[in-house]
């Protein structure tokens, strides 16, 4: 056999500018692997890098030659735990960069079986949840518009932004053009514990399903200030990082948010998954602002999740990848009608 490799940078626009309460960002930048057999099947992968993670699509294209060697000279895509190893091996840092080669791999792995990639790890389609739908920080009639537009295009599921001296305004603007929506809101970092607390009193107000990453992640015991007097449920992103930041937030969180860019791959979110799992948290899935040769494969570990954030690609002006059907905020793995991750190029 004979695997070959490339990569490209790519950039993407957005629908519409992405606010959060650490800056602003209008298009995204990703790195789409490519691994291809000798028959000509080919995987494909993204990198979604993250400068909070320390990561730029720079520094993916600066270690992406030395990931990719690893794969040529292992020569196998079934190989996949070999693989990750080494990839750790040889790069430890940088987990968009090991993510993109993960997803293109198991994209290729589960071609050449013939099957989706869900199928390939015995999992239950049925069993997925649906995604949320994120609107960004605004003004707050633009709040308002876009909640209306992300109703009509029927997403129940909706994740809200705060993080401002008009926090309560905004979920004002949200719940009135979004009077069923489920909501969640994240602040990503934004308030101290004792705000937080008061914060999630008010979102009570506002039938808010739970609140993720209230307080920096450079505050643990803040986070546990903040869950043990909570009435809403609270998840950790930022403070979840890797497979060995789940126990540390076992005692401090309800909801661990897992994701590729920040974990370096399918098998160690699966690994973080099952550990969350067993230290009592729920589990969510989340992601980058990221084309959906990236997205679908996040979208095939829906069946483990209790919730799911995988809107990334929705959130994208253009795409030249399709992927998984997601309309309405669905996860309709059992209706891909093609083998692999689903990350097909336009």
């Amino acid at each position: 056999m004979t695997l070959t490799t490339e990569f490209e940078c790519v950039e993407l626009p957005l629908a519409d500018a992405f606010t959060i309460s650490r800056g602003t960002q209008e298009t995204a930048e990703n790195v789409v692997v490519r691994i291809s057999d000798e028959a000509g099947m080919t995987g494909v992968g993204a990198a979604a890098p993250s400068v909070h993670y320390g990561e730029t699509a720079d520094t993916v294209e600066a270690v992406l030659p030395r990931l990719l060697a690893v794969v040529e000279a292992v020569d196998d895509p079934h190989a996949l735990a070999h693989v990750e190893r080494r990839l750790r091996e040889t790069v430890n840092d940088n987990p968009a960069a090991r993510a993109a080669v993960s997803i293109a791999l198991h994209d290729l792995a589960a071609k050449r079986l013939g099957v989706p990639l869900y199928r390939m790890w015995g999992l239950d389609a049925e069993q997925s949840p649906k995604t949320s739908f994120t609107i960004g920080l605004d003004t707050v009639e633009r709040v308002h518009e876009k909640t209306a537009e992300a109703v009509e295009a029927g997403y129940p599921i909706l994740k809200i932004k705060l993080g401002t001296d008009r926090d309560e305004e905004l979920l004002e603007a949200v719940r009135d053009a979004a009077p069923d929506a489920t909501l969640r809101v994240d602040a990503n970092e934004a308030w101290t514990p004792r705000e937080a607390v008061r914060k999630c009193e008010m979102l009570t107000d506002y039938d808010v399903e739970f609140v993720e990453q209230p307080v920096p992640a450079e505050d643990p015991e803040g986070l546990k200030f903040v869950y043990e007097r909570s009435p809403l449920p609270i998840a950790a992103d930022e403070s979840c990082v890797t497979l060995e930041d789940v126990p540390a937030i076992a005692d401090r969180v309800d909801i661990a948010n897992l994701k590729l860019m920040k974990c370096g791959g399918l098998r160690e979110a699966t690994r973080m998954a099952h550990t969350a799992k067993a230290h009592g948290l729920e589990v969510m899935l989340g992601c980058m602002v990221e084309t959906n040769a990236a997205i679908a494969g996040a979208c095939h570990l829906a069946p483990l999740l209790d919730y799911a954030d995988l809107d990334g690609a929705l959130l994208l002006d253009d795409d030249e990848y399709d992927g998984i059907d997601l309309t309405g905020g669905e996860i309709r793995l059992d209706a891909l009608g093609r083998s692999g991750t689903g990350a097909q190029k336009r």
